[in-house]
């Protein structure tokens, strides 16, 4: 097998070096780089002015092949397509065979999962161990301010002021939540009483701090989450089909406030998403609330005869 960073150093150094000078997110920086270098395993050592649209067309349907889904496929060719964008930007390459390429069709009226209110409480108190302060305030944030799993391990201490957390979420885009009395006291307490100190100076202002004085990690936010998730399944039964994950709590978010009457544009603004269409996957939720109006509705119709029908 032929290693990329070995055939395609070259390559991949200007891939990098266009994505930072452009200020992808850091996140969207590592995904397409990670997706980049898989393409490149499985050209094994073809030269990329040689490639075709077979070839990539070869390598998605191979990625769909693995069990991903329509939205991971075109991740992967979206960063094959920027890359040979980047080729032909730096003259090594002077055709971008991914161009014409059909993306996969993504469900976009899928519903969603999300837990009722009342589950979210339920975690709040199924949450134990030593840190669980912590941990209480990671579940909290993404259960009642829809943060991301990104968002948390960004959070730095500077980002409270006053009763407002300041979120610097995808794009290094930021937004501003004005957080419950009861989620910011629940914040203040754990930076008052629990938060660890750092052990790295480049970690001093990290919000959450790991066991290894570290800021958190990922896959700590994901594992505190599955651990919460494991802990609510037990309590109730019933729920053990359900798929859940760090993501469906921000889910449960944003269904509650549109539930509550919360108008789509403030929904959209706490989310922080760019584009209203996204946030418009939630409003299935507001099916129920048509259906409980009309169901009030009493209509005063006269009665026909048959004959008159």
């Amino acid at each position: 097998m032929t290693y990329p960073s070995e055939t395609y150093e070259r390559e991949l150094q200007l891939f990098q070096m266009y994505m930072k000078d452009r200020e992808y997110a850091k996140d969207t920086q590592a995904a397409y780089l990670h997706d980049l270098k898989h393409f490149l395993i499985n050209i094994d050592g073809k030269k990329i002015t040689d490639v075709t649209n077979i070839d990539i067309m070869n390598h998605l349907t191979l990625v769909r092949e693995t069990g991903a889904g329509a939205r991971y496929r075109n991740r992967c060719q979206s960063a094959i397509r920027l890359f040979y964008k980047v080729m032909i930007k730096f003259n090594a390459a002077s055709a971008n065979p991914a161009m014409d390429i059909e993306k996969a069709k993504v469900d976009k009226n899928r519903k969603p999962a999300f837990l009722e209110k009342q589950y979210l409480d339920s975690c709040m108190g199924l949450i134990e161990g030593k840190y669980r302060v912590r941990d209480v305030s990671i579940v909290a944030l993404m259960a009642y301010a829809g943060l991301r799993v990104s968002e948390i391990v960004k959070l730095n201490t500077i980002d409270i002021s006053g009763n407002t957390l300041s979120v610097r979420g995808k794009g290094d885009k930021w937004r501003h939540i004005p957080l419950p009395p009861e989620l910011l006291e629940l914040l203040q307490h754990y930076l008052t009483d629990e938060r660890l100190e750092p052990r790295n100076k480049k970690d001093e202002h990290a919000f959450f701090i790991s066991q290894f004085g570290r800021r958190i990690s990922k896959r700590m936010v994901q594992t505190v989450t599955e651990a919460t998730f494991d802990a609510l399944k037990e309590q109730f039964p019933h729920l053990k089909g359900m798929p859940l994950s760090s993501h469906k709590l921000r889910h449960s978010f944003a269904t509650d406030l549109l539930r509550s009457g919360v108008d789509l544009r403030a929904v959209q603004e706490l989310l922080g998403h760019e584009d209203i269409s996204t946030t418009q996957i939630y409003t299935h939720v507001l099916d129920e609330t048509k259906q409980r109006a009309m169901s009030s509705v009493r209509p005063s119709i006269p009665s026909f005869a048959a004959s008159e029908l």
